[in-house]
């Protein structure tokens, strides 16, 4: 297995469309950068955030997620609290061969500021907009922008397929196209 350059991306892109919409270059000025990179791609962050509601009573607990958890923010900036997340979604739709992984790590940009980016491997034959859990680390306030760089997606192809690809298990967050909180099936 491994790490794909920047043509076979653009490759993937054209005659299969992986990535909708597609950058093909670095797009840089006055932005967090997004677009095509020499091993990846810079995915943007869309411009709807859910933002936890922070009460007393609340435990979050993966196994009962309600949306009910969250306020829906539209807007081209969020502020994320002190040791508190958003929720959020690309602004890239992503088709995955079936031969290939992913591994996706944020930006240094936002790192330098205590914003972690978490965002599980996209399966082989995975689709969707992906859901992207954000993280303030830092004891202040954070902003992140919409429609600007927060990750960058790595993409890593294997000369065999698997077995039994996400679509074949039918999961449970394939073809999403809103930001999807934790679910069990």
């Amino acid at each position: 297995m491994s790490v794909r350059p920047d043509w076979w991306i653009e490759e993937m892109c054209e005659k299969y469309k992986m990535i909708e919409p597609f950058e093909n270059g670095q797009v840089t000025k006055g932005v967090i950068s997004y677009g095509i990179s020499a091993y990846g791609y810079d995915m943007r962050i869309a411009n709807e955030f859910k933002v936890l509601k922070v009460t007393n009573d609340l435990v979050i607990d993966p196994k009962k997620m309600n949306d009910s958890f969250f306020d829906t923010v539209v807007a081209d900036e969020c502020i994320i609290l002190p040791n508190s997340y958003v929720l959020a979604r690309s602004v890239e739709y992503f088709r995955i061969p079936r031969n290939v992984v992913t591994l996706t790590s944020g930006k240094s940009t936002y790192a330098r500021c205590g914003i972690l980016v978490n965002v599980t491997p996209f399966e082989p034959e995975w689709e969707g907009f992906v859901t992207i859990s954000i993280s303030n680390t830092s004891p202040v306030p954070a902003k992140i922008y919409a429609n600007e760089g927060l990750a960058q997606v790595l993409f890593f192809q294997s000369d065999d397929e698997c077995r039994v690809s996400y679509a074949d298990k039918k999961g449970k967050y394939q073809a999403q196209k809103t930001i999807t909180s934790a679910k069990i099936k």
